[in-house]
């Protein structure tokens, strides 16, 4: 399905594209951040913390230690600048573990239990590690239009462009 150029370039996607969000989200106001705007996790912060949660559950999965949240909604971090260095760790982590795979990891199962419906489920790990960029990719999208509808534009946020706007990895 996937090889492991694919998953070293969406972690970088992922970091770069982490760091944009968190320098455009910086020039509001915590409660700019909080007000709840009818998004699927009510607010900005709501969705930066989310994309957090998804990350810990993830990577919780993939290397340990497992991570079960209250909810996929659960805040771990009120404080802002707690969460981006929270969110600036998870992304040196990902990279970190991504390095490590190798095409047999990728082409392994992978078992685990379900948050949403707790029972044992396995997949193929290639399938995994889409589904876990993809929905940060998703989610980015969401933060990328809250800050639009602030006035802040995050620029250029095609996945294309990660290697000329990220230096060395």
């Amino acid at each position: 399905m996937i090889g492991l150029d694919y998953a070293r370039t969406m972690a970088r996607y992922n970091r770069w594209m982490n760091r944009a969000l968190y320098d455009c989200s910086a020039r509001l106001t915590d409660a700019q951040r909080k007000e709840d705007v009818g998004a699927f996790f009510k607010s900005l912060h709501g969705t930066l913390n989310h994309l957090l949660v998804g990350d810990s559950v993830w990577m919780g999965r993939f290397v340990g230690p497992v991570f079960v949240p209250a909810s996929l909604a659960q805040e771990l971090h009120a404080d802002f600048d707690e969460l981006r260095r929270a969110r600036e760790a998870m992304d040196t982590r990902i990279l970190e573990w991504v390095g490590s795979l190798t095409d047999e990891k990728l082409a392994a199962e992978l078992r685990y239990t379900s948050i949403v419906n707790p029972a044992p489920r396995t997949m193929p790990m290639s399938l995994a590690v889409v589904h876990f960029f993809n929905h940060q990719t998703h989610h980015r999208g969401q933060a990328t239009t809250l800050l639009m509808q602030r006035g802040i534009d995050p620029g250029v946020t095609d996945l294309m462009w990660v290697a000329q706007q990220d230096g060395p990895s």
